[in-house]
């Protein structure tokens, strides 16, 4: 049988790569949807594998949307009846010259709220062996935070209604210049790869029986800084603060 994967946010740096990949392992024996915001971004990333002899389809999905979530998850079930690998890795981009509060919202909705919205539309299609890993980065460590902060991502007490309105909070308090006071940091990336990460610790723990009997695995993947059009200049201004020092 067919396995039928999905990379979200897939048209272009980590997630085409992932839809690369996945397609070389799974080879014809599998079924891998690369999905995207924009029919002709998502087009052109099929054509570009399809020229290295690779057979993604695509599919569209904006996961800031709910009911476009719902709909293709449905579509996939209806289709295959299962799913067996599940990458989220949507993301919105942040610029260094624009200021938090004007891209914090955005930025929480898609990486956030977008996980949960995965999360609720495809863990009920997941099939007995299923992988379901969420991209979030090295910065989503509690580490990364204030320790007091750390209070606040409890996962072992906390739902997943519980991460989202913790994430709301973080939003209303940069945009209305609280955040810091707070003990939030200045760049708004780690606070929200650290809510990815607690979304993804309290759905392990809430589907732990269930996914030792069906050998599901419910993990999140934290790379390092990685070399892609949205983070280059987050690079370069990284760079030019290494050498001004």
């Amino acid at each position: 049988m067919s396995k039928v994967a999905i990379v979200t946010g897939a048209n272009q740096g980590l997630g085409l790569a992932l839809v690369r990949g996945l397609c070389r392992t799974l080879g014809t024996e599998g079924i891998v949807y690369l999905t995207a915001r924009d029919r002709k971004r998502g087009e052109q990333a099929v054509g570009d594998l399809e020229a290295e002899g690779l057979s993604p389809r695509l599919e569209l999905l904006d996961v800031r949307e709910g009911t476009s979530v719902k709909a293709l998850a449905h579509a996939i079930a209806e289709r295959h009846g299962r799913v067996d690998i599940l990458i989220s890795n949507a993301a919105a981009r942040i610029f260094p010259q624009v200021p938090s509060g004007q891209q914090v919202r955005t930025f929480v909705d898609t990486n956030n709220h977008g996980t949960l919205r995965v999360i609720k539309g495809f863990v009920p299609p997941l099939n007995d062996g299923a992988r379901f890993i969420v991209v979030a980065s090295s910065f989503g460590t509690l580490a990364s935070l204030d320790p007091r902060l750390h209070s606040r991502f409890d996962v072992g007490q906390m739902s997943l209604a519980d991460v989202d309105q913790v994430m709301d909070d973080y939003v209303e308090a940069v945009e209305t210049g609280r955040a810091d006071a707070e003990g939030w940091p200045g760049w708004i990336n780690p606070p929200s790869k650290v809510g990815q990460v607690a979304a993804m610790k309290v759905l392990a723990r809430d589907l732990a029986g269930e996914a030792a009997q069906r050998d599901i695995l419910v993990n999140a993947a934290c790379p390092g800084l990685v070399d892609t059009e949205a983070s280059r200049p987050w690079v370069r201004r990284h760079v030019q603060s290494t050498v001004a020092r």
